[in-house]
Formats: structure tokens, C-alpha cells, sequence
């Protein structure tokens, strides 16, 4: 079995504030091959990190993202409802994620705002000086990937979708489907939740086209080992570390 790449989604949240830097470096700290981050545009055009498009869940202030200042995103406490521990703990933007990043780490960077933010995140790689292999743009929406195809060529990017069990008990979409719509889109590959319909020989119908097979969000070792044994190429976890060392 070859060894899978675990992926901290939203950095390792189980012990630490999604989406933050505490997060982010505790997943670093802890060995992890990358992290999953969600990025959308605040209403002073900055990019910043933040699953939901209000503030509510993750720091108990009602604030929508799309038309807050970059002022008003910096004073959150994204860690205070995590504990008391976390007090302090801010939404980062994403020049500061960058920042964590080691030299061989990667970001699974997740689009959550239109093709809007995809000039803004051209720039803010430029800026970086963080290396194209380094970054993975996921999305669910179809013209956001294809604008990132368009302006940043040199970056991979997967097709988020989700994969059912349909009602004649095959996968929907079926492997024909989903890769049609890959090679559409000019994706590199394919992030889907680790549904259980998805077997070996859907994974290897995909990477038989030249195409990755990623998957999140897996928290359950064996449900993790499963989804090792039929070759998919990364997954992405709450608790990475947690995986990394029950699979070892």
C-alpha cells in the first residue's frame, strides 16, 4: 500500500480554531504534507480565511465577509469559542497563511467567493514567493476553476463535487461522467467526499485518464485505510495527525 498524503482540513481543527494560524501551524508542527484552507474577498478586496460567508459560527459576531472592512475581519477572535486558550486567535488573511508554509508543505486553497478573487490571488502568488507545485486551488463552482485555468495555468486545480450512491446502487456520478466533466473543465483531477460507493475501480478509472482522485473529510482510521487501499491520492481530515499515526 503506498503511503497516503494527509491533508489538515482547516489545519488541524480538532485541536486547534479552524482556519486560523494556530491551526495551520499546529498542523505544520505536527508533520502534516498540507493544509486545506477556505478564502473569500472581504469588502476591501483582500483575501482573507474563512469557511462561512458570515462571521457568526466561527466567532459569534454577525458580520458578513463580502462587506466588512479589512478593519472590521481583523479585530474577530476566531479562537474564543474554541476555548479560552485560543482567546486572541484572529481570521487571518491570505498572505499570512502563506507565510506558514514550509519549503516541501502545500495549500489545498479553496475558492469560496466567484471568479473575482481569482486576479487578487494571481497577485498575492506573485508576491509570495511561495512555489506554484505548492499550491492546489479546489472549488465546487465550475466558472472559478475555469477562470483559475485561465490565469493561472501554472497552478493544479480539482474539481470539488459530491459522489452518491444512486438508485441501481452505482456511483453517481458514474467514473464516465465525472471524467467527462474533468477534461471539460481542464481540471487536473477531482476532490469528492469519501462516500462509500467509491471504489477502487472508480479511482482507477479517473487516474487512467491522467487525473488525481482526492477526497475529504475523513476522520475514521479504517474508513481511512479503506480509501488508502483503493488508491486515492490524498486525504483531507480534521484530525491528520491523528490518521497519519493510525495508519503508519
Amino acid at each position: 500500500m503506498k503511503t497516503i498524503d494527509l491533508i489538515a482540513h482547516r489545519g488541524e481543527s480538532v485541536d486547534a480554531p479552524e482556519n486560523t494560524l494556530a491551526a495551520f501551524r499546529l498542523a505544520w508542527e505536527r508533520g502534516a504534507v498540507g493544509i486545506e484552507g477556505d478564502f473569500r474577498l472581504n469588502g476591501d478586496g483582500e483575501i482573507v480565511c474563512m469557511h462561512d460567508d458570515n462571521a457568526r459560527r466561527t466567532t459569534g459576531v454577525d458580520l458578513e465577509i463580502a462587506a466588512a472592512s479589512g478593519e472590521e475581519v481583523a479585530a474577530l477572535d476566531a479562537g474564543i469559542l474554541k476555548g479560552e486558550h485560543w482567546k486572541g486567535e484572529g481570521v487571518p488573511t491570505l498572505r499570512q497563511v502563506l507565510e506558514t508554509i514550509p519549503a516541501q508543505g502545500r495549500l489545498l486553497l479553496e475558492i469560496k467567493d466567484g471568479p473575482r478573487l481569482v486576479p487578487v490571488l494571481k497577485a498575492e502568488l506573485e508576491a509570495s514567493g511561495v512555489a506554484p507545485a505548492q499550491i492546489v486551488v479546489i472549488t465546487f463552482h465550475e466558472d472559478v476553476l475555469g477562470e483559475v485555468r485561465r490565469q493561472l495555468p501554472e497552478l493544479k486545480a480539482l474539481l470539488l463535487t459530491g459522489v452518491r450512491q444512486g438508485d441501481d446502487g452505482t456511483p453517481s456520478p458514474s467514473a464516465e461522467d465525472l471524467i467527462a466533466k474533468l477534461e471539460e473543465l481542464d481540471a487536473h483531477g477531482v476532490d469528492a467526499g469519501a462516500a462509500d460507493c467509491i471504489d477502487a475501480a472508480y479511482v482507477e478509472a479517473v487516474h487512467a485518464r491522467g487525473l488525481e482522485f482526492h477526497v475529504w473529510t475523513v476522520d475514521d482510521i479504517e474508513k481511512a485505510r479503506r480509501l488508502s487501499g483503493i488508491g486515492v491520492d490524498s486525504i483531507t481530515s480534521n484530525r491528520a495527525h491523528y490518521l497519519a499515526q493510525g495508519l503508519a
